[in-house]
């Protein structure tokens, strides 16, 4: 991309950024688009498993809409959101991993300096008390789905079951699973994109 393409994608982005935080759910409906792919992309480079995938890319852009009025518009967005994909995955695999070993180390006292191998870098005194006002500003509009949805949802993210226990758990065909929990999350978003100026959470 020349210099000249870059500046133009980073005015079509701080335009969308705009409308999105003046509540016109058209702004990040076209950051969304625009760059779900390349969020995608990134992601199946860390993680492999596309159910995976998919969720930690929805996670990417539910991050995005709760922290949108963080963003230093002086930056480009791609770089902001890249980040904070980056981050969702490294949160992910470092729980993932944390969960192997509680099962293979049991009470070794190394075991803690196994777990966080990965650096991470962005810890700010206030972080966790943002990232507390998130998810319940997240759990509201979760709340707000209804229950069919609430409950698939609830299963996936908070109890982080598979899809095939979920299934199973629910008596319900593997497809529709899927199709419930996209629908879910795609509700989840119109409710996220309805209050988006309140949002203040962090990466």
């Amino acid at each position: 991309m020349s210099k000249k393409d870059n500046l133009q994608s980073q005015e079509e982005d701080l335009k969308a950024i705009r409308l999105a935080l003046d509540g016109n759910q058209r702004g990040f409906e076209f950051l969304q688009k625009k760059y779900k792919r390349i969020i995608n992309t990134i992601i199946r480079k860390m993680v492999k498993n596309q159910d995976d995938v998919d969720d930690l890319t929805q996670e990417t852009f539910i991050k995005a809409f709760t922290s949108l009025n963080k963003f230093n518009q002086q930056y480009p967005f791609s770089s902001w959101i890249f980040r904070i994909a980056s981050n969702t995955c490294i949160d992910f695999m470092r729980k993932k991993r944390f969960q192997t070993l509680s099962i293979y180390k049991g009470d070794d006292s190394k075991g803690d300096e196994d777990i966080f191998e990965i650096k991470d870098t962005t810890y700010s005194a206030d972080k966790p008390l943002l990232k507390e006002e998130r998810k319940e500003i997240i759990e509201r509009a979760i709340n707000n789905l209804p229950e069919n949805y609430r409950i698939i949802i609830k299963l996936r993210h908070e109890e982080e079951i598979d899809y095939n226990e979920i299934s199973k758990r629910l008596n319900l065909p593997l497809g529709t699973v899927k199709a419930h929990l996209f629908r879910a999350r795609k509700l989840l978003l119109i409710e996220l994109k309805k209050n988006i100026g309140l949002f203040t959470g962090i990466i």
